[in-house]
């Protein structure tokens, strides 16, 4: 399985750097002078191997210089590809607080009391915060906030949640 650990946003300057949505717990590492990214193209455009030649942060975002992108419109042909790892080659270790997302998906979801609710579709990270989508039995889809409150069991084989009134209700 294929992990995110960036997205080209947009290009940067006329020297064909790029501004990277970071998805990474490391990006010293992967995003390092000298190594190679699989970037998967925008529209289906297929993959291209991309070398890093200088990292940098500008304004608490970071710009990569890329060897086989010269200036400025070859930067903006890269727009939306998303820079992939194997899952196989990492693992958030023995620490009973931290997940990768593909490690939560698939899990089951109950509550608390036991009542099944679904299983983890995805986990989704917005500006305020983590969302589980997690789709029903019946399939629907039902968005849970990702924080302790609700979600007060988290592991690899179940997930509990203790969801507030209203929260897993469906109005016709």
């Amino acid at each position: 399985m294929d992990l995110v650990v960036g997205r080209v946003v947009k290009s940067h300057g006329i020297r064909g750097e790029v501004v990277v949505d970071v998805r990474t717990d490391d990006p010293e590492a992967r995003f390092a002078p000298g190594s190679s990214l699989r970037g998967r193209l925008p529209k289906g455009a297929g993959e291209q191997t991309l070398t890093v030649t200088a990292a940098r942060e500008h304004s608490g975002r970071l710009l990569l210089s890329l060897e086989e992108v010269a200036d400025r419109s070859a930067a903006d042909a890269l727009r939306g590809t998303l820079f992939l790892i194997d899952s196989a080659d990492v693992d958030s270790g023995t620490d009973p607080d931290e997940f990768y997302d593909h490690e939560l998906e698939g899990v089951p979801v109950s509550t608390v009391g036991g009542e099944s609710v679904g299983t983890v579709e995805s986990v989704l990270h917005l500006p305020g915060g983590e969302i589980l989508a997690v789709r029903t039995p019946d399939g629907r889809e039902v968005l849970i906030p990702f924080v302790r409150e609700i979600v007060p069991t988290v592991g690899r084989e179940l997930i509990e949640i203790d969801p507030p009134d209203g929260l897993l209700d469906v109005e016709n």
